[in-house]
C-alpha cells in the first residue's frame, strides 16, 4: 500500500466533512473571519493550487488542509488556508510549517492567505499559534488563528445544544479519544451521537454525511460493529426513517480493516521510521483485532526491532 493511499484515507473523512460543510465550519470554529465572508457569493476549494506548494516530504504525517476562495463583503477576493492537525502527537516544526504555506501561497501566487489552525491532539498545553524571529535589523512575526477541539470537553452542554454540525464532529472526535480503551463506551456513544442527529431534525443528506463521519472515527471491533448495526437498524425502523442503506453500511465495513492499518501504519511510521515494504504487507496480513492490539503496543516501540518483535510474536500462521 502506498503512502499516498495512506494519506488520503486517514484525511477523507476531515476533508469531506470540511467541504460538505464548510461555511458552517467557519462560523463554528474562527466566527471573527467568518464573519468578513460574503456568503452570498459561492467559494472555491484550490486544490490544484494547494499542491503546488505543498510538500511533499509530509507524506509520513497525518494532515487535511484546505485552500479556500472567498469574498470579503466589501467585494474583494479572500484565501483562506484551513488546515487540520489530526496527528495526536504535537510537533514542534508546526508553527513553521504554517509560516511556510503562507509564505508560498504568497510567493507562488501574490495572495495574502488567512491561515487558521484545527488542533485535534490531546495534549492541553500545546497551543501554537505564531512563528517569530528577531535580530537587531530583521525581525518577523507570523500569528494564525486555533482552535483546540480539547476545550470542547468543558463545553459538552453548548455542544450537544448546537445544530451545526460540526458540534456532532467535535463530540464524535473527544469521545473516540475518551474510549481508546472502552469500546463498549464507545459503541453506547456512536449510537447515541447518530440518534442525536435524527431528534435534532436533520435532514436525510446530513444525516447520511455525519453518519459517515461518525462510523469513520469511531471504529469498533467486528462483535461491538455488528451489535451496534443491529440496534442501528431496529432504530430506523422504529422511526420509519430508512436512511443509511445496508449496501453503504456493507462497503464501509469492508473498509474498517484497511482503516484500521492505516492508522497503525502511520503511527507506526512516526514512532519507528520509514517501514520496509515486506513489514508494512505482513501488517496487512493481520487480523483486525491484531491491528488493535498493535495499536496500543507501538506506543511502547522505540525502534523497528521493536516492531519486529511484536510482529514474530503476535503474528498468525
Amino acid at each position: 500500500m502506498n503512502q499516498d493511499k495512506i494519506r488520503a484515507d486517514n484525511d477523507s473523512p476531515w476533508k469531506e466533512i470540511l467541504e460538505a460543510y464548510f461555511p458552517q465550519a467557519m462560523q463554528f470554529f474562527f466566527p471573527r473571519t467568518a464573519a468578513l465572508i460574503d456568503w452570498e457569493r459561492p467559494y472555491e476549494f484550490l486544490d490544484k493550487e494547494f499542491q503546488q506548494i505543498a510538500r511533499e516530504s509530509e507524506q509520513g504525517r497525518r494532515y487535511a488542509d484546505k485552500l479556500v476562495k472567498v469574498w470579503h463583503i466589501d467585494g474583494k477576493e479572500m484565501w483562506l488556508l484551513i488546515h487540520i492537525e489530526i496527528q495526536a502527537i504535537p510537533e514542534d516544526i508546526f508553527p513553521q510549517r504554517m509560516f511556510t504555506y503562507n509564505l508560498r501561497i504568497f510567493d507562488k501566487f501574490a495572495k495574502p492567505a488567512i491561515s487558521l489552525a484545527i488542533l485535534c491532539d490531546t495534549d492541553p498545553n500545546w497551543r501554537p499559534n505564531q512563528f517569530s524571529y528577531n535580530y537587531p535589523d530583521t525581525r518577523h512575526l507570523f500569528e494564525f488563528g486555533t482552535v483546540k477541539l480539547l476545550d470542547y470537553r468543558s463545553r459538552w452542554t453548548e455542544l450537544e445544544n448546537s445544530d451545526n454540525p460540526f458540534a456532532t464532529v467535535i463530540m464524535a472526535h473527544l469521545k473516540t479519544q475518551e474510549t481508546n480503551k472502552k469500546l463498549g463506551e464507545r459503541k453506547t456513544w456512536k449510537f447515541s451521537l447518530i440518534r442525536r442527529l435524527y431528534e435534532l431534525g436533520f435532514q436525510e443528506t446530513d444525516i447520511r454525511n455525519l453518519y459517515r463521519f461518525i462510523d469513520w472515527v469511531m471504529i469498533l471491533p467486528k462483535d461491538l460493529e455488528a451489535e451496534f448495526w443491529q440496534e442501528f437498524k431496529e432504530f430506523e425502523e422504529e422511526r420509519s426513517m430508512s436512511y443509511i442503506t445496508t449496501g453503504e453500511r456493507i462497503g464501509y465495513e469492508r473498509g474498517k480493516e484497511e482503516q484500521g492499518q492505516t492508522l497503525v501504519l502511520r503511527q507506526l511510521q512516526k514512532r519507528v521510521g520509514e517501514l520496509p515494504q515486506e513489514v508494512i504487507e505482513e501488517i496487512q496480513t493481520l487480523s483486525l483485532e491484531q491491528i488493535e492490539n498493535l495499536g496500543e503496543a507501538l506506543l511502547d516501540f522505540t525502534t523497528i526491532d521493536d516492531l519486529l518483535n511484536w510482529l514474530q510474536a503476535n503474528q498468525t500462521v
